[in-house]
Formats: C-alpha cells, structure tokens, sequence
C-alpha cells in the first residue's frame, strides 16, 4: 500500500474524534429536554426504527463477497455520528425559528428516520469510498435534508410526517449524484459480485426492513397510525409475492434471482410511504406495492443496461430501482389519492396537486444539486479517493486473520 494512503488512514480515527468531541461540546450547548411536552412515540417504536435502520441496512448491504466488514462497520459509523448530527440541526433550528421543543425520543427517532436517506445514498457509492469519505457525505446529506423539509414544511405548509417521507426520494438521487464523480469499476472485476452467502445476508436484512416497514412508515403518525400499519402491511406483501412471480417470469432458465427478491419486495412499502395513512381501503395499497414491485424489477433491466452506462453511473446497490422509482411512484400516488378524496372541492384541487408535487420537485432538486457537489468535494485529493483497483475491498481498512478475504 502506497505511503500516502497509509498515513491517511492512521489519520481518520483523529478526525472522527475531533468530529465526536466538536458533537458532544455542541451537544452541552445546544440540547434542552426542558419544558418538552410528553412523548407520543414510545419506546418499542423507536426500537422498531432503529433495528430497521442498524440491523436491516446494515445486512442489506452486504452482498458484496469482499465487503462484508465494511458494509456493516462502515453502515453503524455514520449512522450513529449521523443521528447526533441530526438532533443538532433539529436543535438549532428549534432554537433560530424559535418553535417549541420536541421530546428527546421523538427527536431521536426523527434522526433515526432521516438517516435512512443517508444509508440509501451509501449503496449507490459502496465499496468506493474509504471512511472520511463517508463521514462527510453523512454530515452534508444530513443538513441538506433537513433544509429541504424546513422549505417544504414552512412555505409549502407539507405536513412534517410526509415531508420526512421523501427521505427516500433524498437518499436515492443524492447517492447517485455523488456516484456520478466516482470512476467506474471495470466489468469483469470478480470483487464487484456476490456468494451464496453473502446474498443470504444481505436477504437477513431484506427480512429485517420487511418486517419492520409498517412501524417506520407510522411512527410519526399522530392519527391513523393502525390505517398507516396495515396499509403498509398489505403493499409489503404483495409487492413480495410479485417479486416471486416477475423473478420467474424474467429469468432464462425459470429459475428464482436473489438480485431480484432484494430489489422488489420492499418497494411496496416504499410507495405507500407518503400515503398509507389516507388510503382508505387495502385493495388501493395493494395495487401500489404490485405497481412498485414491477417497476423495481423491471426497472433494474432498463437502468442498468440503458440509462445508467449512458450517464457514467455505476450504482453499486440498484438505489434507484429499489427506493428511487418507488418513492417517485408513491409520490405521484399521494397526488392522485388526494384529488380523488377531494374532488369535488374544485377550489381547493389546484391547491391539492401544485403543493405535494412541488414538494416532490423540490426533494429530487436539492438532492441532486447537493448531491452533485458533495460528489466534487469528497473526490478531491485531499481525502484521497480509493483506487479502482481496491474497490469492493475490506482488506483495505480491515485487519483479517489468516489474511482471510471475507466472506
């Protein structure tokens, strides 16, 4: 290994020490549980999110043969220096527009939340970036998205739980944003691929986001929370079962795809996201998760053979078909469902369309622009970027036994 990467690497345990000592001074300054009134979110909810976001993105993301350690270590780093980050901003914000404090586990699970953006976004750069790299991409997408929900929540009067819906949206476009600067690893790298039991793991965490969707998509539901579950519930579930079918349907030898199960079965959940609490009956939710399931296994073929090589976008972990698209999809479906439970209100119906599709707008622009530049910014020689030829590679920040390669 080249000196210069060597002597960096000595130097990102001081820099994400000085990052955790400026957090905990900021912290002392900053966080009050004062006058907080009572919390309408307990614990065994926040419990839900966090085994999602820790336990289901983390396994999710490890289907890399080569990456294991890295896709699991890497994922908890900048989830938990990301909900610090993100209680701050909370904070500051509450302090600057001189609104009411939340409680500390809402403000939490709220942080919890929004990092899901921010471990959607790793996928589109994974295996390509070392931990410095990462760490700063967190930190920025983190006050992007809140500054993206502040305009969405303040001049477009977005209701708070659906402007932290678009978490989805953020994370998908922002990560491939920041993909676009990265060099692409060549075609018959064998690194960039999975093994029977690297794929298992990756499905665990599949199992785990699955089961724990319906919490997510309610937890900062004041009213209909049960609609919200079973909405989300049945979307899962059918999307899973159509996931199955297109998986065979697609597949040369009838045979079922790993690739496509991971994909497809928690598109559903992804689409009713912004609307499981209005829809009013499951048949509608479950039309969604069908749509989604087919636009996420359908997709897959058409971006990664057609528009992704002709943008220069390598998209390690198919984002943009598993939570783009879908988000996209549930974003228009909130619209449509919205129109028709207020339709004959003919007043209101501009009102009813322009607001949630500028917000939508608004979501996939700043994402893009924040994202392009963060892309700029972490490729610059001073966090000296990973070569292509130690892409998708743990032993180049990992100590393994034996010289052991992974899994």
């Amino acid at each position: 290994m080249p000196s210069k990467y060597r002597n960096f690497r000595n130097s990102v345990p001081w820099i994400i020490l000085f990052l955790e000592v400026v957090l905990i001074i900021l912290f002392y300054f900053l966080f009050s549980d004062d006058d907080a009134p009572g919390s309408t979110i307990s614990y065994p909810a926040f419990q839900d999110v966090n085994h999602m976001v820790i336990f289901g993105f983390g396994f999710l993301l490890t289907f890399l043969k080569r990456y294991g350690f890295s896709s699991t270590g890497f994922n908890l780093l900048i989830i938990v220096l990301g909900v610090q980050c993100s209680v701050l901003i909370e904070d500051l914000l509450v302090l600057l527009l001189q609104r009411d404090y939340e409680d500390g586990l809402k403000r939490i699970t709220k942080a919890a939340v929004s990092m899901t953006a921010v471990v959607i976004s790793t996928g589109a750069v994974l295996g390509k970036t070392n931990p410095v790299q990462l760490i700063l991409m967190a930190v920025v997408e983190i006050i992007a998205f809140h500054m993206s929900r502040l305009i969405n929540t303040t001049f477009l009067q977005v209701l708070d739980n659906i402007s932290m819906m678009h978490v989805h949206l953020f994370g998908a476009y922002f990560g491939l944003a920041v993909s676009s600067h990265f060099s692409e690893p060549s075609p018959r790298t064998e690194k960039n691929a999975s093994t029977p039991k690297s794929d298992l793991l990756s499905m665990l965490g599949t199992l785990f986001l699955w089961v724990f969707w319906p919490s997510f998509n309610s937890v900062l539901l004041v009213e209909d929370k049960t609609k919200a579950i079973y909405n989300t519930y049945f979307a899962l579930a059918v999307s899973a079962v159509t996931a199955f079918v297109l998986s065979l349907l697609t597949a040369k030898d009838g045979k079922f795809r790993m690739t496509d199960i991971h994909s497809a079965v928690l598109a559903g959940g992804v689409t009713v996201g912004h609307a499981a609490h209005i829809i009013e009956y499951p048949w509608i939710a479950m039309i969604l998760g069908l749509l989604a399931s087919g636009i996420a296994v359908l997709g897959s073929y058409c971006l990664q053979r057609c528009l992704h090589p002709a943008l220069k976008i390598h998209d390690t972990s198919g984002i943009h078909f598993t939570f783009g698209l879908p988000g996209v999809l549930g974003a228009l479906a909130q619209v449509v469902l919205l129109v028709l439970k207020d339709w004959t209100n003919s007043p209101r119906l501009d009102y009813l369309v322009m607001i949630p599709i500028g917000a939508f707008c608004l979501t996939i622009s700043v994402a893009l622009i924040t994202g392009f530049i963060t892309g700029l910014i972490v490729n610059l020689k001073l966090f000296k970027t990973i070569p292509v030829s130690k892409y998708f590679e743990d032993q180049f920040y990992w100590e393994f036994p034996h010289l052991a390669v992974g899994f």
